[in-house]
């Protein structure tokens, strides 16, 4: 039985394709369509799934979207009503998207002429898009029972949904609904940063640890926190009830609106304009912001650990990408155990669509749990050298193990490598399919990068791939971590070892990497740990301000317009100096 998972219309749009439960191919629509968190429909991750399967569309059984129009309707009219000052042109974004999903099988006619609208019709399945973010995690979780948490922005006007798991079930306990988010709040102060852009929330994020968390007074009035575990806005402080929150023009681009009122700014002074130095000012909201998110999460999780005594829990939504509050949460709650997907935001919608259908819906078997995000595409040695030939690129080929000396020694020495290896990632995160690596040895390694490659601010950190085996001799948490979810502190009397991935605060964003799991991957992080005695690489997504590479094509041309000095694909080798 095949069920593909679709997030359409929706920022991150994605695709999935299940297999008899099991989830063989996953991919985000930004890696072809090469702008970042690409909303429209995603024909060509489909085309993806179904080509990589072998299958055409009518081998499929359900169809199952992460969105249901018909959710929470009446909240949604009594608030359209008791809000006129919302405009027409939110009313007009919010009817259009409900069109176009109620449409979606017109929508396969038009990219996929061969298939039978009504045939299409029968296959379809609308999954509330909180829902789709808890089955997401999950039903990928290894746990039988866990206690849910979805939390971002909005969808499906719900913004927070909390629930059990049990088996082959989900069960919804409570939710919060639109306005009252903490993603717009965390969004907001984004915004009032000078980062006004879609997806920026992480540059807040990786700036906090250079302040101090001096205005949490100030915030307890825009957030409070309410005595049945949950929260609430002081929508004095926002604008969202005034007009979109996230727009989608033919572009399929979202634009966030300006989400924080004039109240805010008397509050906290004058916004920071983008491009304006960061003051410590700057740097103590950020800090401010993110601990009280910290705070705001922690207070869900206890009320919900109170409903449910479960000590395992599963997690997704926007919010969910906090790692830095994902990776205090054994510590600052009940819970001991904690999944979180490796597209725990809304390109994960898809594949718990899909997830929710198999088991909620249909009431089939679990499926094991996915430890692994490499579901996105591959190519050949072959396939890439007739690309290299084509282009006239010098290069060798290698064996595994003459690679991973060669490519181990490059990075000892200095170099930036851009490694291309076996499926991608699903997700936004590197994990060693699409990366970029370095030396985490090396004290300029951040400044290099920066230089030679990426080009971002100063003060957002790198993160440390680790060999599973080594997490608990480098960190104070020992804890699977697959999919680069979670910050932990390194241990003090290791950070001088490792400063390229230690941050200011002494913490990263580690990825535990198993032998079974990517096993190219871990040899060369072991043949590195050979000849230098740890067990750890520097590493980041294979990109420059644009979506994670996807081809070898793309991977040459940004090699071509860096200055990298090797790239890997697969198992052939181009430097620098080889380049014409």
């Amino acid at each position: 039985m095949y069920i593909l998972g679709l997030n359409a219309y929706h920022a991150d749009s994605s695709a999935a394709l299940l297999k008899d439960g099991v989830l063989i191919a996953a991919i985000e629509e930004e890696r072809f369509r090469r702008i970042k968190h690409w909303a429209g429909f995603p024909s060509e991750a489909i085309k993806f799934c179904l080509e990589d399967a072998g299958i055409t569309l009518d081998h499929v059984d359900h169809i199952a979207i992460g969105r249901d129009p018909k959710a929470k309707m009446m909240k949604k009219i009594i608030f359209a009503a008791s809000h006129p000052q919302i405009g027409l042109n939110a009313i007009r974004n919010r009817v259009l998207n409900a069109k176009q999903i109620a449409s979606l099988s017109n929508e396969f006619t038009n990219h996929f002429p061969a298939v039978d609208e009504q045939a299409i019709k029968q296959k379809l399945h609308n999954v509330e898009h909180h829902r789709a973010h808890l089955a997401s995690a999950f039903f990928a979780s290894p746990f039988n029972d866990a206690a849910l948490l979805s939390i971002d922005g909005s969808g499906d006007f719900t913004t927070t949904m909390l629930g059990t798991g049990h088996e082959t079930k989900i069960e919804v306990l409570d939710s919060i609904d639109f306005p009252h988010s903490i993603g717009v709040f965390y969004s907001a102060f984004t915004q009032y940063l000078g980062f006004p852009h879609y997806g920026d929330e992480y540059k807040v994020m990786g700036l906090a640890p250079y302040g101090k968390p001096l205005h949490i007074d100030k915030l307890g009035k825009i957030v409070r926190l309410t005595t049945d575990g949950l929260f609430a806005l002081d929508l004095s402080y926002f604008r969202v009830t005034k007009g979109n929150v996230i727009s989608y023009g033919d572009d399929h681009i979202p634009v966030v609106d300006r989400l924080f009122s004039s109240r805010l700014s008397t509050l906290f002074g004058p916004e920071r304009k983008q491009n304006e130095e960061l003051t410590q000012y700057h740097k103590d909201i950020a800090a401010s912001v993110q601990v009280y998110t910290e705070q705001i999460i922690f207070h869900l999780l206890q009320g919900l650990y109170e409903k449910t005594k479960f000590t395992s829990l599963c997690m997704a939504g926007g919010v969910a990408q906090n790692s830095v509050a994902n990776g205090k949460i054994t510590r600052n709650t009940p819970f001991t155990k904690v999944y979180i997907p490796s597209a725990g935001h809304d390109a994960g919608i898809s594949m718990g669509a899909a997830l929710y259908v198999h088991n909620q819906i249909l009431n089939l078997p679990r499926i094991p749990s996915i430890r692994t995000a490499y579901t996105g595409s591959r190519f050949s040695n072959e396939e890439i050298e007739k690309l290299l030939g084509k282009e006239g690129v010098a290069y060798k080929r290698y064996n595994d193990h003459d690679l991973f000396d060669i490519v181990s020694d490059a990075l000892i020495n200095g170099g930036v490598v851009g490694w291309f290896n076996g499926r991608a990632e699903f997700g936004p995160r590197a994990l060693g399919g699409r990366s970029i690596l370095a030396d985490p040895r090396r004290q300029d390694a951040k400044e290099l990068l920066n230089a030679k490659v990426k080009r971002r601010e100063s003060f957002r950190p790198f993160a440390p791939s680790i060999l599973a085996d080594h997490v608990n001799d480098f960190f104070e948490v020992n804890d699977v971590v697959p999919f680069m979810e979670k910050v932990f502190p390194i241990r003090k009397d290791k950070q001088h070892l490792i400063p390229a991935v230690t941050h200011v605060d002494g913490t990263g964003r580690l990825q535990s990497v198993e032998k079974d799991v990517t096993p190219r991957y871990f040899n060369l992080i072991n043949r590195f740990y050979e000849k230098t005695g740890v067990p750890i690489l520097l590493n980041t997504s294979f990109n420059e301000n644009e979506p994670i590479v996807n081809t070898p094509m793309e991977a040459l041309d940004c090699f071509k317009r860096t200055n990298m000095d090797m790239l890997v694909l697969e198992n052939i080798i181009i430097e620098r100096n080889q380049l014409s």
